[in-house]
Order: C-alpha cells, then sequence, then structure tokens
C-alpha cells in the first residue's frame, strides 16, 4: 500500500462478516475509500479481513459483548459508576490510542450517542481532548437518550451525559433528516451543522448479478439512467429492433431523460443476412446519434463478441425500467412471461403472440404508430408507475456509489477548520 495514502479509521463495536445495518455501512465504506485512494482501518472489538485492501484491527474491549464491558454495564445501568469502569476505561484509552496512532481521520460509528460500552465512550472523550487525531467524525445511527426503551439505562452526569452532547469540534453525521431534526433538539447543536448521509443500497449485491452483468452496468454506467428499457432477443429483422431504437431515441427528445435501451442477443445463427441487418443498426444508430444510448450487449467487448448466459439475462430483468418489445412477428413471446415474474411493465407491438402472453397487462402499439407516439405512451405509463419512480429514486440518490461519491467524499475532502 502505499505511503501516500491517507489513514482513516473506521471504529465501532463490531465489524463485518458480522451482520447488522453498520457493519455493512462500514464495509462499503472502506471499500469505497480504499477505492478513491484513502487506507482505510476498521477498529473493531470483533471482526475478520474482508478484503484485502482493508485492515482490521479487533480489540475485543471495544466490543458490546466483552464480559468485562457486560459487567461495568450492569453497574452502570443502575447509575453506578466505580472501580471497575475507570480500570476498563483507562485500559480502552491506552488501547484504542496504540491502534489508532497512524490514523489521520477517526469515524466513530455509535460509540459516541449509543451506550453498550461507556468506558469506550469516556475513553474516546479523552483522547480527543488530548487530539489523538486530525479529525474525528461522530456517525449517529441510534441515540441513546433518543430511545424511550434505553431511558431506564441512563442517568444524568458522566458518563452518560457524553452520549447527548454534540462534541466540540467533532463533525456531526445522523443517517435520516428525521434524525437530524431529533438531534439537534437533544444536543442543542444547529441542524446546519449536523450533517445526513444515509445508509444505501447495492443493486449488484442485492440482485446477486453475475460478474458480467456487474461489467456491463458499470462499463454503461446505467446508474446514471433515467430510464433503462431491455429487448431481449436475437438480432433478426423480425424483431424489428430499428423501430425500437426510433422510440428510444423519440423519448430522449420528448422528455430529455438519459433513456437507454439494452439489446441482449448475438445476430440470428440460421440466416447470414442478420450480419447485415446488425451493421445497419449501427450505422441507424450513428445517424441517430444514439452511440451512448443503445447497447447491443452481445458486442460489450468488441474485441471478444460472446452470447450472454441466461443468468446475467435474467439480472437484465432486475436492470432493467420495461421490456421494449416491437416484433413484426412472434412465435409466441416467452419474455413478457419473464418480465411479468420480474414485475416489469411490457410495452409490445399489438401481434396475437404477445396479446396471448401479456394479455390487458401488457402495453400494446400498433407497428404504424409513429415513434414519438409510442414514446410519449411509454413516458406516460412510467410516469404513473410509482414503482418505477421508486427505482429511479434509489438508482439515482441512495446506491452506495452515489451516497459515498456524492457526500462522503465531499466531507473528507473539506477542511474542518475553514
Amino acid at each position: 500500500m502505499s505511503s501516500e495514502r491517507r489513514r482513516l479509521g473506521l471504529l465501532h463495536f463490531s465489524g463485518p462478516p458480522g451482520v447488522g445495518g453498520v457493519e455493512s455501512t462500514m464495509a462499503h465504506q472502506a471499500r469505497f475509500l480504499a477505492h478513491v485512494g484513502w487506507a482505510p482501518v476498521l477498529i473493531v472489538g470483533s471482526g475478520e479481513a474482508f478484503d484485502p485492501a482493508i485492515e482490521v484491527r479487533c480489540l475485543p474491549a471495544v466490543g458490546s459483548q466483552h464480559r468485562d464491558v457486560l459487567a461495568v454495564k450492569t453497574d452502570l445501568d443502575l447509575g453506578v459508576v466505580g472501580a471497575a469502569f475507570q480500570s476498563l476505561q483507562s485500559h480502552l484509552r491506552r488501547e484504542v490510542r496504540r491502534a489508532t496512532q497512524d490514523v489521520e481521520v477517526l469515524i466513530v460509528h455509535n460509540a459516541l450517542s449509543l451506550h453498550k460500552n461507556l468506558a469506550l465512550t469516556s475513553a474516546l472523550w479523552d483522547l480527543w481532548q488530548d487530539r489523538a487525531w486530525g479529525r474525528l467524525i461522530a456517525w449517529h445511527h441510534d441515540p441513546a437518550w433518543d430511545r424511550p426503551d434505553y431511558r431506564g439505562e441512563l442517568h444524568p452526569g458522566d458518563p452518560w451525559d457524553r452520549l447527548r452532547q454534540a462534541w466540540p469540534n467533532v463533525t456531526q453525521v445522523v443517517v435520516s433528516e428525521s434524525l437530524r431534526q431529533r438531534w439537534s433538539r437533544l444536543t442543542a447543536a444547529p441542524p446546519s451543522e449536523i450533517r445526513v448521509i444515509p445508509p444505501g443500497v447495492e443493486p449488484a449485491e442485492f440482485g446477486r448479478w453475475t460478474p458480467l452483468t456487474r461489467r456491463a452496468y458499470s462499463l454503461l454506467a446505467l446508474e446514471q439512467a433515467d430510464i433503462v428499457l431491455l429487448l431481449p432477443s436475437r438480432v433478426t429483422r423480425r424483431k424489428n429492433i430499428e423501430f425500437a431504437m426510433q422510440i428510444v431515441g423519440a423519448m430522449r427528445l420528448e422528455s430529455g431523460l438519459d433513456v437507454r435501451l439494452l439489446v441482449t442477443g448475438p445476430p440470428g445463427a440460421h440466416n447470414p443476412a442478420n450480419r447485415s441487418y446488425l451493421d445497419e443498426l449501427f450505422d441507424l444508430r450513428r445517424r441517430l446519434h444514439l452511440d451512448a444510448s443503445v447497447h447491443f450487449l452481445y458486442r460489450l467487448e468488441p474485441e471478444e463478441p460472446a452470447a450472454l448466459d441466461d443468468a446475467t439475462v435474467a439480472d437484465l430483468f432486475s436492470v432493467a425500467d420495461g421490456l421494449l418489445l416491437p416484433s413484426r412477428d412472434e412465435g409466441f413471446g416467452i419474455p413478457v412471461l419473464e418480465a411479468g415474474l420480474a414485475r416489469l411493465p411490457v410495452f409490445c407491438s399489438d401481434i396475437p403472440p404477445f396479446r396471448e402472453t401479456g394479455g390487458t397487462e401488457a402495453t400494446p402499439f400498433r407497428l404504424d404508430d409513429s415513434p414519438t407516439d409510442v414514446a410519449r405512451m411509454i413516458l406516460d405509463t412510467l410516469d404513473h408507475d410509482r414503482a418505477y419512480r421508486l427505482r429511479r429514486r434509489v438508482r439515482g440518490e441512495f446506491t452506495w456509489t452515489q451516497i459515498l461519491r456524492n457526500r462522503l467524499l465531499p466531507l473528507l475532502e473539506e477542511d474542518p477548520h475553514a
């Protein structure tokens, strides 16, 4: 690892592979930071190495389930701050100082607002008074004083009051707008001084995508798309792919949105003329200025064309916002059934096989309709589809990549003393 990388610590009671929202958040943060040039290190009570680029330093007494921590918590829940607390606090102060001596920035998840290890909270307070790190970021997920079910375990005075304070010169981060308002009321910190950085989702992990799906999604920057339409078929003339391209071009002109079309298959194998048809489609794509919008996945790797495997094609039904099938002729129309299982809107030519498979649930258009009319119909349908609107919102605002690039990185790059 390059010595030029700035080392950043992520501290929590437990780390990956432990199951939990905070553990997942730390893993995503660490992977992202390693990717963009930081040197992240996890300081946790329990956890294991999960990525070669990320160091994990386990300090058992940092955890919430360590026997000494549990013994001290039994006294603290009764309002007793005894010798065992003082001893554990001193131990943690030494251990955390040693484990973070090369850390420039320390992000502490929950330990500055949750009472699961108050000796740790107190040790961190003492270390911060000594400016053990250049910057301290308090990341609050579940503040104890904001939870009625914890009130019986909290008492006035030190160390419990540390959990309802916005520590001086510490960057405050919460995971939702509602929590920002509650944390502001609890600590008297101005809302403008509290950052909101929510957790997110990772589409590839959620969908368990194949490596090829992940590569296509990244290479084509599909996370930036407003609408993704899927045309799962081989490249043959009866599939009428040129009409789909014209529809996409009209949708972009009508809406100003980033509309994409994914064509999955290679040229049909049983008719040599299909190769020339593919060349015609490439030429049409250039003339319509859709080179960055219509993607023939068979040519995802131009030097090594290949058909997509079944698992990758299935993945694309979770990537897409709608199925577009402008075929002039079909034997049956299996993709319509697959779209039904994937809860994907279907926009298809009004031909008998699609009427048979889609019934009244598919949205048909006539083959002699203008691309603009079909484009307007698709745009209007999606605009009234709450599932599509939510998917677009998640893809645009709540993927881990978007959140960490647009919210965490600017936070780390700013001058906290400015």
